[in-house]
């Protein structure tokens, strides 16, 4: 593991200029620019406030925030799952040409897919600096351990899919049709408590969910300025593990041969 961890890292300027080069494509002869990855968000969380203040009676001021900032991590985990199903077949050229840990390949989906996170987060962040301010800004500190753990999550969850979609590639429709289902059985646009009031089973769909936990270790220091919940965290260092560990499984089992699938 250490070796091919240094073998990734001796490749770094390689995996970073895949990233640059993705990044000047998408944008190249663009009026906005990197404005467009940001449209998305903002679009979404306008019509809904609109949508959710008249049907739901929600505070715009509050409801805005938390609303961009569901949205934000979820364009990340859905950009690094769907990516990450074509990473490997996109790179197939790289991968022919010279011998190189295929974990780069999902790396890089996943720093493109963490580069424009970072962007929305930083205008969730402005829209409640500017809307409610920060009431206990040394909590926003924990939001770094959280980052570093959503990298690991999305480069696993990335893998994962790579080599799914390499082996049985109807495997991107599913995941496809399965990341439809979690967005609206995740807190996303709507508040969990009205999850917890409808039904005592409801409650279940919250705490059993690892993405529900992702967004309570975003929220909290953000929009509330408290530390996450205790079940949050532990809910999101299992989904880490989890993650991480089928994915070094599905490379060390599937890495030799998927050449012969691509």
């Amino acid at each position: 593991m250490t070796g091919y961890f240094s073998e990734i890292w001796r490749l770094r300027y390689f995996w970073m200029a895949l990233v640059r080069i993705d990044l000047r494509n998408r944008y190249r002869r663009s009026v906005i620019g990197i404005g467009w990855s940001l449209l998305h968000p903002i679009a979404m969380t306008v019509v809904l406030c609109v949508v959710f203040s008249q049907l739901f009676r929600q505070d715009i001021r509050t409801f805005a925030p938390f609303l961009l900032s569901g949205l934000t991590l979820w364009g990340f985990i859905t950009a690094v799952v769907m990516q990450g199903c074509q990473c490997f077949f996109v790179s197939e050229s790289y991968i022919r040409q010279q011998r190189a840990p295929l974990a780069i390949y999902p790396l890089r989906t996943t720093l493109g897919a963490g580069f424009h996170f970072v962007l929305g987060f930083g205008i969730a962040a402005m829209l409640v600096w500017c809307v409610r301010g920060f009431g206990n800004p040394p909590v926003l500190l924990s939001l770094i351990p959280t980052l570093a753990l959503l990298f690991v999550i999305g480069w696993s969850l990335a893998i994962c899919a790579g080599v799914a979609n390499v082996m049985f590639q109807d495997s991107q429709h599913l995941i496809e049709v399965l990341m439809q289902v979690l967005f609206y059985a995740t807190p996303i646009i709507y508040r969990p408590e009205m999850l917890l009031e409808r039904h005592p089973l409801m409650p279940w769909f919250v705490f059993l969910n690892p993405f529900a936990a992702l967004l309570e270790l975003i929220r909290k220091p953000l929009l509330d300025g408290v530390l996450p919940a205790p079940w949050a965290i532990d809910m999101s260092l299992a989904l880490a593990v989890a993650a991480a560990a089928m994915a070094a499984l599905a490379l060390r089992r599937f890495e030799k041969r998927m050449i012969f699938y691509l």
